[in-house]
């Protein structure tokens, strides 16, 4: 058994192998704090026939015995990963994809399997060291190690891997992980900092991240791993010479601004160019040559970029497609957004509900529920073609993410606007950063519904087409440059500074001097964006949706919770139906109240105050009548909330039965005479009537009402009426 540590913020942060999990190929476990993580890497022994492409898999396995939980539900074991175990992977995935020779083709898994999690420090960024070191001592191929920090912004002062509850003070989430060589991955939220603020944060990560990877050099020294080899294809130079006499016709082919001219021309030319070549050559592969024509494909278009300072649609480096906003473009819907730039096109679609339809989250991470959702789809005729239909996948739920991202710092808070906001938006065109114009189009479904949004936030992604002298970088790249660039770096933010980052660099890490530029770059193009968007909304509308619930909020005492709810929910469930409103309490007592219009949610607010409201003496109600006895009648005042009236308190004459001025259902006006110290409400009918004057029917003179004594009427002779008997009272 081997191990290494070091301090990382004040932390020991180790590296262990040779203890667990010793029949993959590398294992390593890692701790920090009294979190721990097992990471494995595992790979194939012979390369995978017919394929392309190297093929690895990431996984995050969330352990709910990690944080002392079992699963909620009716299932108990672990099921499909989260939405954060997901990002979790891609954000160890991104950064050890270009770390493996290119020619590769053996499977190789990797599984990082969070074993305790105490709440504190975050296990995303232990998994990527761990990947990495797995990786490292292992017999697999790896060009690494790399090493993978947090910076957090708190007070002015960067701080390296902060905690959960640091970062609830902080500024800036940025994850990176990089090698000796420069920053291969990022990762970020912010509340609008800086460009020069996240320069001096990536500078500030850059120290941790070569510690870490020295650190994994070190465990890696004692191991002393023995690499496979694999095998690097002999260059076929006939095949090489032959797929280049077609460089003129390839690049006068792939210089087309319209991307399915493009790219049908392309596949024709590719079919045209393979024949030939395998006429000449009958006995070579036709996928060899394929391969050649597809790599003199990119060959030529960077070489346009490089040379000649014009990309494939004939834009210059650092210009955007042209772009159409629209708000309101469906009907119903509480906000919608249609943004289009060049050939990629999303549409947004807000849903505004009470806060009880917010997600409840039951994961190993202390996020509880979330408020504000976005979802990204992308059908397959966004770029014509077809495929089944299934849920969504890593790329999807990773696009989304980062679009929700970028909008979460220009929310209002709760007690702003009391809603869940739940975003979908839906890719109906894609020819490069559909998530970028997903952002776009969130901003405008948003200020359309009448969120009072802090500012509107664009996206912009940016590439880089490089060699070993020079270096381009690319304004809102499309399809074509993402997939022969080197670099794919999307940032969103406000005029003021920067929301959210993703970032990945497919050769070599990346200088401090280009990721300056890139960011000014991409600076200048949203800020034009937004300037687009605010043609069509100068801001939020003042008014909310017509067609969105509307909203009401007030407070109680939280000993008057049970009140509102009542027996079993009997009740709140009263006052729901009643009014067709949707009501949720608090802890602290905040009740909202959600309804289809104004009208019936003041009427639910008027009865839950009646309800809460403290009972004095004196006070007036008018009330229904729910239950009738000898002595009196019930009252209620409030749902919940009943007050009795004696037989003596029901009219100024004398009441012979309660059923002779009352019955259930009616209402009346009753003023509070009485409250115990049990709470018993007293109320009296006969204070709110007025007084008999002469004339009036019922009216009883004097004289006559001092014959009344004690419920008996003395005759007038003086002796009292002993034969009318009167039913005893009850009290």
């Amino acid at each position: 058994m081997n191990n290494v540590e070091m301090m990382l913020n004040g932390k020991i942060f180790s590296i262990e192998t040779g203890r667990m999990a010793k029949q993959a190929d590398g294992s390593v476990v890692v701790r920090y704090g009294d979190s721990v993580v097992l990471a494995t890497a595992t790979m194939s022994n012979t390369p995978k026939e017919g394929i392309d492409f190297f093929p690895l898999t990431v996984d995050f396995e969330e352990r709910m015995y990690s944080v002392g939980k079992i699963p909620g539900g009716y299932i108990k074991r672990e099921g499909r990963a989260s939405e954060k175990g997901i990002l979790t992977a891609r954000a160890i995935d991104r950064p050890i994809r270009p770390m493996f020779p290119k020619h590769m083709r053996n499977e190789v898994q990797v599984i990082i399997m969070g074993l305790a999690m105490d709440g504190e420090n975050q296990p995303d960024i232990m998994a990527i060291n761990a990947a990495s070191a797995a990786l490292s001592i292992s017999r697999i191929p790896f060009e690494g190690p790399i090493g993978g920090v947090r910076v957090g912004l708190v007070d002015g002062e960067f701080i390296l891997n902060p905690t959960f509850s640091e970062m609830g003070n902080s500024d800036l989430d940025l994850i990176l992980a990089g090698d000796a060589e420069g920053i291969v991955m990022m990762e970020a939220g912010a509340k609008q900092v800086t460009e020069e603020v996240m320069l001096n944060a990536i500078e500030f990560g850059k120290k941790g991240i070569a510690e870490l990877v020295e650190l994994q050099n070190k465990l890696a020294a004692l191991i002393n791993p023995i690499k496979a080899e694999i095998p690097v294809p002999e260059k076929d130079d006939e095949i090489y010479a032959a797929v280049r006499d077609y460089t003129a016709v390839i690049k006068e082919t792939i210089v087309n601004s319209e991307k399915q001219s493009r790219e049908s021309a392309t596949y024709d030319m590719i079919n045209e160019i393979t024949n030939v070549v395998s006429e000449k050559y009958p006995e070579k592969s036709t996928s060899i040559i394929r391969e050649y024509i597809e790599k003199e494909i990119k060959l030529t278009l960077r070489a346009v970029i490089l040379d000649e300072g014009r990309r494939p649609d004939g834009r210059q480096p650092d210009e955007i497609r042209q772009i159409t906003v629209e708000a309101d473009v469906l009907p119903i819907v509480h906000g919608t957004g249609l943004f289009t730039r060049g050939q990629t096109q999303a549409l947004t679609a807000l849903t505004l509900a009470g806060i009880g339809e917010a997600q409840n989250l039951d994961n190993v991470w202390p996020e509880t529920e979330k408020r504000y959702m976005h979802y990204y789809n992308f059908p397959p005729f966004s770029v014509g073609e077809t495929r089944p239909l299934r849920s969504p996948g890593r790329r999807e739920i990773g696009h989304g993410a980062l679009a929700e991202r970028a909008l979460v710092p220009v929310l209002p808070s709760k007690e702003e606007f009391p809603y869940t906001m739940r975003l979908v938006s839906e890719v109906l065109e894609s020819n490069g950063s559909s998530s970028m114009a997903s952002t776009c189009g969130s901003t405008i479904a948003l200020m359309a519904a009448g969120v009072p949004i802090k500012a509107p936030v664009a996206g912009i992604a940016m590439g880089m087409v490089s060699d070993e002298n020079r270096a381009v970088i690319l304004t809102d790249i499309q399809g074509v440059e993402d997939g022969s660039g080197d670099m794919d770096f999307k940032v969103t933010g406000t005029r003021q500074g920067i929301t959210a980052i993703q970032m990945d660099v497919k050769r070599g890490g990346l200088t401090q001097e280009l990721l300056s530029e890139a960011f000014d770059k991409a600076k200048s193009a949203r800020e034009f964006i937004i300037g687009k968007i605010e043609e069509v909304l100068p801001e939020p509308r003042k008014e909310l949706s017509p067609t969105a619930p509307r909203m009401i909020t007030i407070s109680i005492r939280p000993d008057q919770i049970g009140e509102v709810i009542g027996p079993g929910g009997k009740v709140i469930k009263q006052i729901q139906a009643d009014y067709e409103v949707k009501i949720d309490i608090e802890q602290d007592g905040t009740v909202f109240i959600a309804a289809a219009d104004g009208a019936s949610g003041e009427a639910a607010r008027r009865t839950i105050e009646g309800m809460t409201k403290s009972i004095e003496e004196g006070d007036v109600f008018v009330g229904k009548v729910v239950k009738l006895a000898d002595f009196g009648a019930f009252v209620e005042l409030s749902p919940g909330r009943d007050g009795m009236v004696h037989i003596s308190q029901l009219a100024h004459e004398r009441v012979e039965k309660v059923e002779d001025v009352l019955k259930v259902g009616d209402e009346v006006v009753v003023k509070v005479i009485e409250k115990d110290h049990t709470g018993k409400i007293r109320l009296s009918r006969k204070a709110m009537l007025p007084q008999l004057e002469p004339g009036d029917e019922g009216y009883l003179p004097p004289s006559e009402k001092k014959g009344i004594v004690k419920g008996k009427q003395q005759s007038k002779d003086g002796d009292s009426d002993k034969d009318k008997k009167r039913p005893k009272r009850r009290f």
